[in-house]
C-alpha cells in the first residue's frame, strides 16, 4: 500500500518495523480476536486493532514480537497460540511497517488487559470479515485529498483502517485457499 502513502508522507520516510497477531480462536464458529485501543494513547487512540506492536531489537522476528505483545497487552499466553504464516506488510500513516502475523488460539485462554494500552478486547465472528456485503468504504479529506477508508461494524464498533484493510487482505487470502 505504499503508492497510497505517497503523497501523506515525506520521500524518505523510515518506517519502524512493527508486527500483529491476527488471531483467529478456534471455536465451533471462528472468531477473531480483537482490541480496543485506550483513549488516553498518543497515537490511535480509541481504535479497534490487533494486538501488536514495534519490533523490538531482543525479538527473533515478526512472530516473536506479535507474540511478546499480545502477552503485554492482552495477557494472551504464547501457548495458546500457534503462529502459521503471514499477510502482506502494511504500512501506516503513522510510519510504521507493520508485518501480520496470523494465527490459531485454542480455546481456554484467560486475557489480562493491560489498561494502560486496552481498554478492551473481545472476538467478532471471522464470518463477519469473510462477508463482502458487510464491507463498508467510507471517503474522507484528508491532508487535502480524499482518502478511501474500508471498514466493518461489529457490536457498536467500528473497525476501520489498518486492521479493515489487514481483514481484507485476510480474506483474499483465504478465498484464494478455496
Amino acid at each position: 500500500n505504499r503508492a497510497q502513502l505517497a503523497d501523506v508522507l515525506p520521500a524518505g520516510t523510515r518506517f519502524a518495523a512493527a508486527a500483529v497477531l491476527v488471531g483467529i480462536v478456534d471455536r465451533e464458529e471462528p472468531t477473531i480476536l480483537l482490541t480496543r485501543r485506550t483513549e488516553t494513547l498518543a497515537t490511535h487512540a480509541g481504535q479497534v486493532s490487533f494486538p501488536g506492536g514495534r519490533i523490538d531489537p531482543g525479538d527473533r522476528d515478526a512472530i516473536a514480537a506479535a507474540l511478546r505483545e499480545a502477552d503485554e497487552e492482552i495477557g494472551l499466553a504464547a501457548h495458546h497460540v500457534e503462529p502459521l504464516g503471514y499477510l502482506d506488510p502494511f504500512e501506516t500513516i503513522s510510519a510504521f511497517r507493520v508485518l501480520p502475523v496470523v494465527a490459531m488460539v485454542r480455546p481456554g485462554f484467560e486475557l489480562l488487559l493491560n489498561p494502560a494500552e486496552v481498554a478492551e478486547a473481545f472476538e467478532a465472528p471471522l464470518s463477519l470479515f469473510l462477508d463482502h456485503s458487510a464491507q463498508r468504504v467510507q471517503y474522507i479529506d484528508y491532508r487535502g485529498l480524499r482518502r478511501e477508508i474500508h471498514e466493518f461494524e461489529f457490536g457498536g464498533r467500528r473497525i476501520w483502517g489498518a486492521t479493515a484493510s489487514m481483514l481484507i487482505n485476510l480474506r483474499e487470502r483465504l478465498e484464494r485457499c478455496r
